[in-house]
């Protein structure tokens, strides 16, 4: 690529940094800088292009380059924040340092689907984390011998990686690997069954560590909760309950956000969303009523008292607005047992808090001890008085703990059974530390302020999954779309093309009016429309002049009935289309081109809405895809320049460009959704050496389509498709042999389709 091929500068400068001579990179580059612009600050893209120029140097072949270019976009917008990409890299070297640099790839592949599960940082570290582990411990160590054996488990782990956080918490993925790693740590074949998901054991341990509600399955819903319930629009961060065992991290909010559990078990009869739903609950309330006060001249142990009467008082005031919170809160707090814990041995606070605590929020706690009984008392006095405030319940809760304060209460010897409300947050947002106080906003790196890059001028890619047929799972993201407005040539071409078949056209028209829906139905009470509803407008002017409100919708109009289709035309743009027909001088292509603009012409005539796009893949990282008409595109020059220009290329990746044709159908309002593929040969891609996978692909994508209500059917000009077709669209298929008389069999065959 020479440095004059770009007109911007900038990306002149973008691919000397990248330094690589990969053609499959050169061919997607300016469509992948188009979205990393959009995401990225100018010193992110440095980074980003650094990355991948090292990753180009392992000499691994194009494919981790590719990967990282693809998929580092959406894994930044998936983090939301600056993403973890030192952390990546680092992990990265390591498995290029060690014998397992062929996973590589496929943890590159799988990278944005894992960080749209995983939401955060710290979780995108954890998952690391489980996968160094997973390569540290059956490396190396085949039949107890010590070698250079890569891990077998660890490239099916990765390309199973977005299925399982679908299924478990990172708590349980850690728990389904570290089982796969001690029963099968000795066999490579196990192993690799086991992790690719293909034994019977791994599904079932996958089926064992499945337990709660996952915090990815209801963040829409908490979201929308926090929105309506609370009036408050707050960005939501998971954490892993995977790690930390000494030290169980206990949900908090900052200013990046909410932070929370990533997964909730049931308990105590309130289920796994209520559970976040209080968390939230709880942490709304301290936003609105909580005054951070100062923590120096507080000790630890007048601060935990502080907490508990604040927590407590929050609280109170949210049961105050939506009482039926009052059943979860009581539910999921602590009931200690009033002479549980032994003063004489052991520091009883936490134990004497958790039972004042309860004491607050339930009035049949059942305690008798006079001084709970009587902050309690005090309690709700201080609150029947209004809201009060952080101060007032800080100096209750000093007057509770001098009160109360035993000497045993400094031994290290604490009780914590039926102490943790794990609802609660840290109350982190309570507390002003004087010596910490530094603005730390002056210091901000000024390059985060700087704006975006100018608006670029394609599309991004969007990222579709792929069937794999062996694993019966989705490889998801794995391949790149690219769709642009198909370049222009002359219309004139078309119109000779019309006028050479005008015996044709003249005889499609006659059948053409028979299908051409003639009833009209009237549309009353509209405000805007092509005539005056007498009726209407009269009772309207009788109320006006009665005194009463009359009815704006004095006007009516029209539409078609019993005909309501909308059609996607999809073509096959591969290189297969420039032979010659047999025993003719045109090319398959030339006479798709005359057939699609006979059948365009056809579906205008009809009225019927359609839609014309072309496609062609070279590997799964380029799939392009070609508008050439629009649904609210009359079928005039503009489009005719298109189909003018239409030329053939490279591979036919055809699922994913099924997928993307039925994103814009199945946002048409029409009873009858129609896609007619027109095909000249089975799916293959110079990337796949197994025949089926694509065919497998077709199949499933057909069958998603069928779900959303989209019906299929393929026009195929290949000899021998019949020993495939049917495998992807089952009865729904035309061969054309004769392809000299596709001009006349298709407009046909549509007609048939629709009559």
């Amino acid at each position: 690529m020479t440095e004059t091929e770009y007109q911007h500068p900038l990306m002149v400068a973008y691919w000397k940094q990248l330094d690589t001579r990969f053609k499959p990179v050169e061919e997607v580059f300016e469509d992948v800088m188009a979205e990393a612009l959009a995401v990225l600050s100018r010193e992110d893209i440095y980074h980003y292009l650094d990355a991948a120029r090292v990753l180009g140097k392992l000499g691994r072949g194009v494919e981790p380059m590719l990967a990282f270019l693809e998929e580092w976009p959406s894994v930044v917008k998936a983090l939301g924040e600056e993403a973890v990409l030192s952390e990546v890299m680092a992990f990265v070297m390591r498995m290029q340092k060690s014998p397992n640099g062929k996973a590589i790839t496929p943890f590159l592949e799988t990278i944005a689907p894992v960080a749209r599960r995983l939401h955060s940082r710290e979780q995108m570290r954890d998952y690391m984390d489980i996968a160094l582990d997973l390569m540290n411990r059956t490396t190396g160590s085949i039949h107890g011998h010590h070698t250079t054996f890569p891990s077998p488990g660890l490239p099916a782990f990765f390309a199973q990686a977005p299925f399982l956080l679908a299924q478990l918490a990172l708590t349980g993925v850690r728990n389904w690997v570290d089982y796969g790693i001690r029963n099968y740590r000795n066999h490579p074949e196990r192993q690799e069954e086991y992790f690719a998901l293909q034994s019977a054991d791994s599904r079932a341990v996958l089926q064992r560590e499945r337990h709660g509600v996952l915090f990815a399955d209801v963040e829409r819903k908490l979201d929308l909760y926090l929105r309506g319930l609370w009036r408050q629009a707050e960005q939501l961060v998971p954490y892993s309950t995977a790690f930390d065992e000494l030290r169980k991290p206990i949900p908090y909010y900052d200013k990046l956000g909410m932070r929370v559990p990533d997964v909730f078990d049931a308990a105590n009869g309130i289920d796994g969303i209520d559970r976040y739903r209080a968390v939230l609950a709880h942490m709304v309330g301290h936003r609105r009523w909580t005054t951070a006060i100062v923590a120096d001249n507080y000790s630890p142990l007048q601060r935990m008292a502080v907490e508990f009467f604040e927590d407590c008082r929050i609280e109170t005031l949210l049961c105050r607005e939506y009482p039926g919170l009052r059943a979860i809160f009581l539910a999921l707090h602590p009931h200690p047992v009033e002479a549980a814990c032994d003063s004489k041995t052991t520091s009883c606070l936490r134990h004497r808090l958790a039972m004042l605590s309860r004491a607050l929020l339930d009035p049949e706690h059942g305690y008798r001890n006079p001084d709970i009984l009587d902050f309690v008392a005090r309690f709700h006095a201080l609150l029947a008085q209004g809201a009060a405030s952080t101060r007032e319940i800080a100096d209750l809760a000093l007057a509770f703990s001098a009160r109360t304060r035993l000497q045993s209460d400094q031994f290290a010897n604490v009780w914590f059974d039926d102490t943790v409300v794990d609802y609660r947050d840290d109350n982190r947002h309570m507390w002003l530390y004087i010596e910490d106080s530094d603005d730390e906003d002056f210091f901000e790196d000024p390059d985060k302020k700087q704006k975006k890059e100018a608006e670029v001028q394609s599309l991004p890619p969007r990222h579709y999954p792929e069937w794999d047929y062996n694993s019966q799972t989705y490889r998801p993201d794995w391949v790149s779309l690219y769709e642009h407005l198909h370049p222009k040539g002359s219309a004139a071409d078309i119109d000779r093309l019309l006028a050479k078949h005008d015996a044709l056209a003249k005889r499609l028209k006659r059948i053409l009016d028979l299908l051409r829906p003639q009833d009209k139905v009237r549309i009353r009470y509209q405000e805007e429309g092509s005539e005056l509803d007498l009726d209407i407008a009269i009772r309207s002017l009788i109320d006006f002049k009665g005194g009463a409100t009359p009815d704006p919708r004095i006007n009516m109009s029209h539409r078609t009935s019993g005909r309501n289709i909308a059609v996607s035309l999809v073509l096959d743009l591969s290189e297969s289309l420039n032979e010659k027909v047999a025993g003719g001088e045109q090319t398959i292509l030339e006479l798709s081109q005359e057939a699609v603009s006979l059948l365009a012409w056809a579906i205008e005539h009809l009225g019927d809405p359609f839609a014309i796009a072309g496609f062609h893949s070279n590997t799964r990282h380029d799939v392009r895809y070609m508008h050439i008409k629009g649904y609210g595109e009359p079928f005039g020059d503009e489009v005719k320049a298109r189909l003018a220009a239409m030329a053939a290329g490279y591979s036919t990746r055809m699922g994913a460009a099924m997928r993307h044709a039925a994103h814009y159908l199945q946002a048409r309002p029409a009873d009858k959704k129609l896609m007619l593929i027109l095909t000249d040969g089975e799916p293959a891609d110079v990337d796949v050496q197994d025949e089926r996978l694509l065919i497998e692909d077709a199949r499933r994508a057909v069958r998603e389509l069928d779900e959303k209500g989209i019906f299929t059917y393929c026009i195929n000009l290949d000899p021998k498709a019949d020993e495939y077709v049917s495998d992807i669209f089952g009865p729904r298929y035309t061969v054309v042999d004769n392809i000299a008389r596709l001009p006349e069999k298709l407009p046909e065959l549509f007609m048939a389709l629709t009559k």
